[in-house]
Formats: C-alpha cells, structure tokens, sequence
C-alpha cells in the first residue's frame, strides 16, 4: 500500500480489523512511504518510482492483486471463495496492493496476477485501506461459518 493513513480514526479501524484477521491467517499491513518533493515530477514519473517500490516489495512467487478501478466487482461472498482458491492454491503468499493518487505504473499492471475493484465510486487510500480490510475480514467469517455476514 501506498501511503500512511492520516486520520487516527480511520487508522484505529484499520488496525482493530487486522487485529481481528490474525485469528484468521498470518497478515501484514505494509506501507510504501508517500514520495516526497512530487511537485516537479509528472503523474507518469510519480507511479514509475512507486511501480519501482511496489516490486521491490514483492517477492517472485507472490500472487498480487491490484485494488484497481478496472477490476472485476466481486460480491463479499464471491470475494471470500476467491480467497479460499487462493488458500486451497497453496499460495506462500497473497499480496493486495492499493496504488497511490495515479493509479499503478505498467510494470506494476504486468507483475499482478488479478484486479479487483471495491467500487465503481473513488475513494482515497485511507478509506480503501479500511473498506478492503473489512472485507477481507469478513470474507474469512464467510469462510469460517461465523454470523459476522448476513445474507
């Protein structure tokens, strides 16, 4: 993910959800600092440097989903038996990726393996950070049985 969340009370959910997804599966929050002295670089040569950090961070044999707008637009249970295939996959490791302001670079685009898109609407990251959370939480409620979804 690219860029710290700012606002304290969006970071407290954030941080209660990945508390909650450790019951579930081994998670990590990792964060791309936002890039500084921007004003004189293009919005092209702003995501090259962060494609640039986004695949430093990610290893060979991760599978990456890009939080995208072009995405597909699962529902919260179609979600969750997509996270199952990636578990039953026997994946070391599963990467979802929230670019910056720009959206992602080429290079980024071509090392993902999926898109997902959370909406048609525009959020800032802060907000995807939380809504994505959320729904990785609840996806493996899903999973589990438990009564966190209503159907």
């Amino acid at each position: 993910m690219t860029g710290k969340t700012t606002d304290e009370f969006i970071n407290k959910l954030t941080l209660g959800y990945a508390d909650r997804l450790s019951h579930y599966l081994d998670f990590e929050i990792q964060v791309i600092p936002d890039l500084k002295n921007t004003r004189h670089l293009s919005a092209e040569q702003q995501k090259t440097i962060e494609g640039e950090l986004i695949c430093k961070a990610v290893g060979n044999a991760d599978a990456v989903v890009l939080l995208d707008e072009r995405g597909q637009q699962p529902g919260s249970v179609e979600f969750a038996n997509r996270i199952a295939r990636f578990q039953q996959a026997g994946l070391r490791r599963l990467v979802f990726v929230i670019g910056g302001p720009y959206g992602f670079s080429e290079a980024v685009y071509q090392r993902a393996t999926h898109t997902l898109s959370l909406s048609k609407m525009t959020f800032s990251h802060q907000m995807v950070r939380l809504i994505f959370i959320e729904q990785l939480y609840r996806a493996m409620t899903i999973l589990k049985g438990e009564p966190y979804h209503h159907e």
